[in-house]
């Protein structure tokens, strides 16, 4: 079974965005904490109708993101 559920995180040049990896789930946040407030939220109400072992995941997962940190400038 799956323990982590995967987010990627993004500033759009307005709002900190996150979708994530393992499913279709998108949200938007002013500040980082929102977002993070936002994805819970968002990821609770889409496996609100199916179960998260239907899905293969561990009936407790933890949430992982990666965040764009822009570019490298040598």
């Amino acid at each position: 079974m799956k323990k982590i559920i995967t987010t990627e995180i993004y500033h759009d040049g307005e709002f900190y965005c996150a979708k994530c990896i393992d499913f279709d789930v998108f949200t938007q946040g002013k500040t980082l904490d929102d977002l993070v407030k936002n994805i819970k939220e968002a990821i609770i109400l889409h496996l609100e109708d199916e179960p998260l072992d239907l899905k293969g995941y561990d009936s407790v997962p933890s949430l992982v993101s990666m965040m764009e940190l822009g570019e490298i400038c040598v």
